[in-house]
């Protein structure tokens, strides 16, 4: 049977949600109709939405349809959906049913979508892992990017949910030492787990804790995925000669000074952009998409489910769980949503 309704998650304005009650119209002859069963919170985007901190005018994200519009409220957004194809239109291959489908997709109970914008499951996983798969295919293409070298030296500046699976990533590498930062002790205790060697508050490596650690080499690869635009001072900072300093943050309209004086000018430090939309230059004679997407999805049953996702919320309750994001990001790492 297919509802005559759905509900949808909107952005009404900064830092309030509602969950909407929609006429729920069947798929067109070239679409199907996705029930989702998990969804999750991107917890550094979409706090910039929950916030208000998007630029003005900016798409939310201009590389995924549904999301191509410029950001104004009342608004739908998030893009970790999974659940299950149950109705498709006459034009569409009837094997499509009861196909469960990863999308990038805001938040909602149910959705018409072509098949070539869904992501079959490549091999039977809980929902709840193949959410994640954004967040995997992230920490994939930040490694990617960093290019880490035997024996190097690597500092992560974040432990949010990115942040936790590039240390984990990176700790399959035969390095110098990997390193962790982040303000919350949960989170470095994850990371410690993870196979950082040995973890640091911000305030310590403001001390030079980590520069003590590190030496007169400092770090040969440096990873900011904080969401803290000051952090990327400390990043720099940390960075030895000829190191590379890759930036994964998404700011948003937050700003910081950022300090170019005497060590980065003299340093010959490369800074170095990372998103997930697109393949680094360099790499695509021989990668794709598709072929990195395969290696997120194989890297997603590694991970301990049980102590990344930390809370659970039907999706009535979404106002609660953003709430606890915001105010309670000691509490939680990864929040998801039940329907």
């Amino acid at each position: 049977m297919i509802p005559s309704r759905r509900h949808s998650l909107y952005f009404t304005a900064p830092r309030r949600v509602e969950i909407r009650k929609e006429p729920l119209i069947p798929p067109a002859a070239d679409e199907v109709l996705v029930q989702t069963q998990i969804s999750a919170i991107s917890p550094g985007t979409e706090m910039l939405f929950y916030r208000g901190q998007i630029p003005a005018g900016m798409s939310a994200d201009a590389t995924i349809a549904a999301l191509a519009s410029a950001v104004t409220y009342p608004l739908k957004y998030g893009y970790a959906c999974a659940g299950e194809v149950i109705a498709a239109g006459s034009a569409v291959e009837p094997s499509w049913v009861g196909r469960r489908v990863f999308a990038f997709h805001p938040h909602e109970s149910h959705f018409c979508a072509p098949p070539n914008t869904l992501i079959p499951f490549p091999f039977e996983m809980e929902m709840e892992r193949a959410a994640l798969l954004p967040n995997a295919e992230t920490a994939v293409n930040l490694v990617m990017d960093g290019a880490p070298l035997i024996g190097e030296s690597i500092v992560v500046f974040g432990q949010g949910i990115v942040g936790l699976m590039v240390t984990k990533l990176l700790a399959a590498f035969p390095l110098g030492g990997l390193y962790a930062v982040d303000p919350l002790e949960r989170r470095l205790a994850l990371a410690q787990e993870f196979g950082a060697i040995q973890t640091f508050v911000p305030a310590g490596v403001a001390r030079g804790e980590l520069l003590d650690i590190l030496g007169d080499l400092r770090a040969d690869l440096i990873f900011e995925l904080s969401g803290n635009p000051s952090a990327l001072n400390e990043a720099i900072r940390h960075t030895g000669f000829g190191g590379r300093t890759v930036i994964g943050s998404w700011y948003g309209a937050k700003q910081a000074p950022i300090d170019l004086g005497g060590h980065f000018h003299r340093s010959r430090i490369q800074i170095l952009s990372s998103q997930v939309s697109t393949i680094a230059s360099h790499l695509q004679a021989r990668w794709n998409k598709a072929r990195r997407l395969f290696h997120a999805w194989t890297f997603l049953p590694t991970l301990p489910l049980d102590q990344l996702i930390t809370h659970r919320f039907p999706i009535d309750q979404a106002a609660d769980a953003y709430a606890l994001v915001d105010q309670c990001p000691e509490e939680a790492v990864q929040v998801v949503f039940e329907y």
